[in-house]
């Protein structure tokens, strides 16, 4: 004897899921109650969830900032690592490679190209920051140990976009202070013009936070003095870089809190950003003059 559906009895449809309806799925979402086909399930703390309610608790979710407006990170800071991987890369390659050093070097002459014999290379203004003196071993040890250093407080502090950008505005403000103050023939290379707006961007941090300033103070009145003393240390950029660091980092740290607040720390970068454009472009014409 088999037992079917009475007659009359209204049949069951089977459950399908609402974004592929062709997939039939007796698993529920935990939140809406929908069907949610394997592909539309998600592990949720308590069951299974479908792909639109975790996306919709996604977009609700207040976002983790830092102290100072940034995106909050775990982990190692990526971008100091990234930096110091890539200077390293680009000493080993400056070894291997006749005529790179000479390629990417930066000397105020090419910002703007000079009297028909040396083309316009503006964009040596920041690649000379990713090189070293590829005799000079010191060189290179001394600048990622201090990035490495920087980079550890001032990332998770910052956010990791404000930081690459703290950086790499800082390394243009070294090369434009090279230009104002510097021997328009003298080429120059190196990141301390970038470290050294680290060590600016640090010193306003920390000064913000209530927190004690004096050793960086200390760290930054011996290294500009290391800069004046020792021969074949370009003290410009060293100037140029921690002024820019110092510019950057005030504007993050003191940009009242709010909603507003990302667009106008951005805002004010932009603003750097624009005096350092301006410099270059001032600082070109006096050469060419």
């Amino acid at each position: 004897m088999s037992y079917g559906v009475p007659a009359g009895s209204p049949s069951q449809e089977a459950p399908v899921c609402p974004r592929h309806p062709d997939r039939i799925s007796y698993v529920r979402c935990q939140r809406c109650g929908r069907p949610a086909c394997p592909e539309c399930q998600r592990q949720a703390a308590v069951g299974i969830q479908c792909v639109d309610c975790v996306a919709e608790q996604a977009r609700n979710t207040p976002r983790t900032t830092t102290a100072f407006g940034g995106a909050a990170t775990s982990g190692r800071p990526v971008v100091t690592l990234v930096l110091i991987g890539a200077c390293v890369l680009l000493f080993l390659l400056q070894m291997a490679v006749p005529g790179l050093t000479a390629a990417l070097q930066y000397a105020p002459l090419y910002t703007a190209g000079f009297a028909g014999t040396i083309d316009a290379e503006p964009w040596r203004m920041f690649t000379a920051a990713f090189l070293h003196s590829p005799n000079f071993l010191l060189h290179i040890a001394f600048n990622m140990y201090a990035l490495w250093i920087l980079g550890q407080s001032l990332e998770p502090a910052l956010g990791r976009a404000r930081f690459l950008a703290l950086y790499l505005l800082s390394a243009l403000g070294g090369s434009v202070g090279v230009l104002l103050l510097s021997n328009p023939f003298q080429p120059v290379v190196g990141a301390s013009g970038a470290v050294f707006g680290l060590f600016g961007a640090l010193f306003v941090i920390q000064k913000k936070r209530g927190g004690d300033v004096r050793q960086i103070l200390i760290l930054i009145a011996v290294n500009g003095v290391l800069g004046f003393v020792v021969p074949g240390i370009a003290w410009q950029a060293h100037l140029g870089g921690l002024l820019t660091g110092a510019a950057v980092a005030a504007v993050l740290a003191y940009v009242p809190r709010g909603r507003m607040r990302p667009a106008l720390q951005w805002s004010g970068v932009g603003a750097v950003t624009a005096v350092l454009a301006v410099l270059t472009f001032l600082g070109s014409v006096l050469i060419t003059v």
